[in-house]
């Protein structure tokens, strides 16, 4: 059979071209190899070449063009809400020094901390510029510098204010170009005259004249020296005068390097490092300069790339939050001397306070304190203290509404009592049960406790962190029903957070700034609202409802204005025993516009710095403020929430103006420490009590009960050996107080001390504080005789003569008195120990430290609001006691 297949395929074969096999390659060789390294080697060196040409040539070019001037863009300006120019933020500048001028260890401290291998490179260091690039590849943005003092010389000699990139390597060319026009010394002399220090310093002489008010650099000391070469790492955060406590940590971190490089001893390092900034300098204010510091320092956060020179001096435009008329009428109330209290001394009450825009979160007006200077203290933002009873409705009202548990008019317990050993109080008196609406109108300290326990300590704390309030581990306990926090709050948190029941249950963070335009008027940065439920609107109503019930005929009448007012009073005692004084006291109120927050205290609370009055006259300067800051507005009322329910009301009846209370007598008791008054009911409607109290060394009359409802009470601050006047008036619904009652006087007898030999001193000659060995005002002592409720003996000592009840006697064995700042504890071991069943001895050392933590030998903590939960008065934070208000 013939064979097709080949014959076919051999006539293929014959007749068409040959076909290359498919697939094959060209053969690798050595040779071709080595062309093509060659080639791509070539290549790279021309593109390094040409780009290290450009480098040179680009940065030398720059540095010629411009060396003897500086390109700096016009003055930021900052905006209000109405885009209203508010002001610029200047720059304060002084004549530059010489080399010789500037001591040698001034300039090692910069370059220890900046850039310690500033003698040995070219201007560019290729492992911290290898190291930045990593972290902003990683990060995808330019977040991290990695420049030398030469670069930072020369970003802020030559270029533009924005961070990119293809500055970064701008930056890296001129750097080089100086580096090969100037000496080292030359360098870091025009870098130290040029850097930015913070608080629109620039130059190291202005820095060390506006910080230590010092112009010859010679002078400076060791500790100065390092405080200034922490500042550019963060100018607004690392500056003395506006954070000295991060100043000081930096200054700390500057020292140990220059120690690990050798430049000072050990010893020095450690004494530069102990000294507490106390420089205070005279300067004149800008107009709104405490709301534009407050904005340079969110502008910073906002444009992490930007540094604070480059914001004063960027052309930059800030829009802000700032409502002019609010903040005005803040201003002036804060000048105001007949607002605040008379200090006996010097230092002045202070003050504090922020309101809030409840639509947006926005910031629209914000007082630090009185007589604030540039870049001070900003008790608004950095100052804490204990709230009081105006974190009742946080921790503890507006959980249990939420819950679904309780209404409010859920009648709640208003027993005496104690929970599991903690044994808040009452100040005006007690009854079975109280509505929650009567119990935060007259600010009842058992029914918030008692709400807490039900629901659950973590329920509170929870609801108070969704609305802004850090809480701490140590403030999972009761006390916080009563504001008794370890680390206490600001106003600017309690604004935020109350805001958030004007805002029908959402949480806004509260902020500053709404838009950044760069010079060339472009938006490089937009707040962006962001909401969150935290309660339903219901909830936040009936708080609204409840809280316009404080305001309109309890504790908080003195907010009263012409718009509808909410709002909560808190006023925390002295906790220094014998001290009938007030530590702080608050208004936390809103309208359907804003919501307000107000502090008044001292700075440095002791024995002789208290406040005599009582949280009525914070609530006075909410009402003084908010009226001025909302005229011309339309007045609007709280929206009830679709489809709510409100109670029925019953029709009202014509008001019967109360008639004076009569038959007032009072005693003091030795064995409480207390003075018992009672009375003869008024007639009236709605009638309740308001008790004026008159010390022997006190000028005149002043409230120390508010919205009584019941015909007696206590004053539980009596000061042993003076003598009180009282009398009591009476009001409705109308606020109208009645004639006075008959005045009485009671005799607070001097309590006595057996003498004992080994009893230690107070080398502050101040009050001797009976609970904790006789230590005033954070002194050391040691009381070796026990004669006072919750003292205990430490050593040899014993006490023959337990007069006071819960001092059982007998020789002491533990707890020495050391109030020193920040000691919260006591040993207290002794056999003194109390018989009093409230909680027993506390465990706190008597200071007037507000960061000390007190707590009870049960383990609960000391409350911070409390009405006497232990035989000693704690004078730690949480052992302030919580007057009713």
């Amino acid at each position: 059979m013939p064979n097709d297949s080949l014959s076919r395929s051999g006539n293929r074969n014959r007749n068409t071209p040959k076909e290359k096999p498919k697939g094959k390659k060209k053969k690798i060789t050595g040779k071709r190899i080595g062309w093509t390294l060659f080639i791509t080697a070539a290549l790279a060196i021309f593109c390094a070449l040409a780009g290290y040409l450009f480098v040179m040539v680009n940065g030398e070019q720059i540095y010629k063009a411009n060396k003897d001037k500086i390109t700096v863009n016009e003055t930021s300006k900052v905006y209000d809400r109405n885009n209203v120019l508010m002001g610029e933020l200047s720059v304060q500048k002084s004549d530059p020094v010489k080399s010789e001028e500037i001591p040698d260890l001034l300039k090692k401290a910069f370059v220890a901390t900046e850039d310690k291998r500033f003698y040995e490179h070219q201007g560019v260091d290729i492992w911290s510029i290898g190291r930045a690039a990593v972290k902003d590849i990683v990060a995808r943005s330019a977040v991290e510098g990695g420049s030398t003092l030469t670069q930072q010389l020369a970003k802020n000699l030559f270029l533009s204010r924005d961070k990119t990139f293809f500055r970064k390597a701008t930056e890296v060319s001129i750097a080089m170009a100086l580096e090969r026009n100037l000496n080292k010394d030359q360098i870091i002399t025009l870098y130290l005259n040029r850097i930015w220090f913070g608080r629109s310093y620039s130059g190291i002489k202005a820095a060390s004249e506006g910080y230590f008010g010092v112009s010859d650099l010679n002078q400076l000391k060791l500790w100065q020296i390092a405080t200034l070469a922490a500042i550019p790492k963060g100018p607004s955060k690392y500056n003395p005068i506006s954070n000295p406590e991060s100043s000081k940590a930096r200054r700390a971190v500057v020292l140990q390097l220059m120690f690990e490089q050798g430049m000072i001893g050990k010893q020095e390092m450690e004494e530069a490092k102990a000294v507490n900034y106390d420089y205070k300098q005279p300067e004149k204010v800008q107009k709104y300069q405490n709301f534009m510091e407050y904005v340079m320092n969110e502008a910073e956060d906002a444009l992490p790339g930007v540094s604070g020179n480059d914001l004063i001096t960027g052309g930059y435009k800030i829009h802000t939050t700032m409502d002019a008329q609010a903040q005005n009428a803040l201003d002036q109330a804060m000048a105001d001397d007949n607002m605040f209290e008379k200090s006996p001394d010097d230092q002045p009450v202070q003050a504090s306070m922020v309101i809030i825009n409840n639509q947006t979160g926005g910031i629209a007006a914000m007082a630090p304190g009185r007589d604030y200077k540039k870049g001070t203290f900003n008790r608004a933002t950095q100052s804490r203290r204990q709230p009081g009873s105006a974190f009742k409705p946080i921790a503890a009202y507006a959980p249990a509404l939420e819950s679904g548990k309780f209404t409010m008019d859920t009648p709640l317990s208003n027993e005496r009592q104690s929970f599991n050993g903690y044994s808040p109080k009452n100040l005006h008196g007690y009854s079975s049960t109280i509505s929650m609406t009567d119990a935060i109108t007259t600010s009842e300290n058992i029914p918030p406790v008692w709400l807490l326990n039900q629901i659950g300590v973590e329920k509170g704390v929870q609801f108070a962190e969704s609305l802004g309030i850090p809480m701490d581990k140590n403030d999972h306990s009761l006390a916080i029903a009563l504001g008794g926090l370890s680390k206490g709050t600001n106003t600017l948190e309690m604004a935020q957070a109350y805001s958030a029941f004007a805002n029908k249950g959402q949480f806004q963070k509260a902020y500053s700034i709404k838009q950044i335009n760069n010079s060339d008027d472009q938006v490089v940065y937009t707040h962006e609202e962001q909401t969150k439920p935290v309660m339903s609107e219901k909830t936040a109503y009936e708080m609204t409802q409840m809280m316009q019930n404080v305001v309109n005929s309890g504790t908080g009448r003195k907010a009263r204005i012409d718009w509808p007012v909410a709002g909560k009073t808190g006023t925390t005692q002295s906790g220094i025993s014998g001290n009938s004084g007030n530590r702080d006291i608050w208004f936390v109120g809103y309208t359907p516009e804003y919501t307000g927050a107000v502090w008044m205290g001292y700075d440095k609370p002791d024995s002789r710095h208290m406040l005599r009055n009582y949280s009525g006259q914070s609530a006075a300067f909410f009402g003084r403020v908010m009226s001025e800051a909302l005229k011309g507005h339309p007045v609007t009322q709280f929206s009830q929430p679709k489809g709510y329910e409100p109670p029925v009301q019953e029709k009202p009846t014509e008001t019967v103006q109360a008639t004076a209370p009569s038959g007032l007598n009072g005693s003091y008791s030795q064995d409480t420490q207390i003075v018992s008054l009672s009375w003869t009911a008024a007639t009236g409607d709605n009638v309740q009590y308001r008790v004026y109290r008159k010390g022997s060394s006190d000028a005149g009359f002043t409230p120390i009960m508010e919205a009584m409802k019941g015909t007696s009470g206590e004053d539980t601050s009596p000061v042993p050996g003076n003598t009180y006047e009282y009398y009591v008036v009476a009001y409705g619904a109308d606020g109208k107080e009645s004639e006075a009652s008959n005045t009485i006087r009671v005799e607070v007898p001097a309590e006595t001390t057996p003498v004992d030999p080994n009893q230690g001193t107070d080398p502050s000659q101040g009050e001797s504080l009976p609970d904790n060995g006789g230590v005033t005002d954070g002194q050391n002592g040691t009381d070796q005789g026990n004669t006072f409720p919750g003292g205990n003996d430490n050593g040899t000592g014993t006490d023959q003569t337990p007069t006071i009840p819960g001092d059982t006697g007998g020789n002491g064995t533990g707890g020495t008195g050391n109030g020193g700042p920040g000691n919260g504890s006591d040993m207290n071991q002794g056999n003194g120990q109390t018989t009093i069943p409230d909680t027993g001895t506390t465990n706190s050392d008597t200071t007037v430290n507000p960061n000390d933590i007190g707590t009870s030998t049960t383990g609960i903590p000391v409350d911070g609001s409390q009405e006497n939960n232990s035989n000693g008065h704690s004078n730690s934070n949480r052992g302030h006691r919580n007057r009713n208000d």
